[in-house]
């Protein structure tokens, strides 16, 4: 049985490191059982929120790496960075992808790189509105797994996430259905089978707006094993006294 996963992206939020320590130790509190619960705070956060969560049974992941060790980086942070303070890293979302220009071949150039380290990566990978409406999502996410695999050594990879995140439902309130995340699913495992690995064992998360309304749609969804949630995870609120 494949493990059931749910990781909070805050990206660049919330507003200040203390923030992000109350949002931590909200999430630690407020924890549902039989799930493997995670925050992935902005980088400046990642030490008081590792700090903060060291004792709670939730796991810390960066939102990302440079592919490099050290060097002329500026504004990068590295696996060796990151390793003391998370257990594994998003690599490859589309936001990155659009902002800081991450081609596939960059984006294995980082996940080789996080495995290497031992981190955990979780991989996102989906198509674009356009893509989508030409009909090419599935081919789309496919070359984008085989793609972004390519340089990554086999040993590690056996603790592989992918998220499936369509960029046309990301931040939209307009989430994916059930089906149709199934259906991508299909394609990403079979694309996991052309590079060698156990495709059946690796879990696939879904992200694009998921919210408390989508997200028990997309836990009944043939497939899918969790979820990566935005704007959502930064929405809980502490439990009254």
């Amino acid at each position: 049985m494949r493990e059931r996963i749910v990781i909070g992206n805050w990206k660049m939020n919330p507003p200040t490191i203390a923030d992000a320590v109350e949002l931590a130790r909200t999430v630690a509190e407020r924890m549902p059982g039989g799930l493997s619960v995670g925050v992935a705070p902005a980088a400046i956060a990642l030490p008081a929120v590792a700090d903060a969560l060291r004792d709670a049974n939730v796991d810390v992941y960066a939102q990302d790496l440079h592919w490099e060790e050290r060097g002329a980086f500026t504004g990068q942070i590295s696996a060796s960075m990151v390793r003391d303070l998370a257990v594994g890293t998003i690599i490859g979302h589309s936001e990155v992808r659009r902002d800081l220009g991450d081609t596939d071949a960059r984006v294995a150039k980082k996940l080789a790189r996080a495995v290497s380290a031992g981190l955990r990566p979780v991989l996102c990978v989906g198509e674009s509105a356009a893509e989508h409406e030409a009909g090419n999502a599935s081919s789309v996410v496919a070359r984008q797994v085989v793609a972004d695999l390519a340089e990554a050594p086999r040993r590690g990879l056996e603790r592989l996430v992918i998220a499936y995140e369509p960029i046309w439902a990301i931040g939209t309130g307009n989430p994916a259905t059930g089906v149709w995340a199934t259906t991508l699913t299909r394609a990403i495992r079979a694309a996991l089978k052309q590079t060698g690995l156990d495709a059946e064992a690796i879990p696939i998360l879904y992200g694009g707006s998921v919210s408390a309304r989508s997200v028990g749609e997309f836990a009944k969804a043939d497939g899918i094993d969790g979820a990566l949630v935005g704007g959502a995870s930064r929405q809980i609120r502490p439990r009254t006294r």
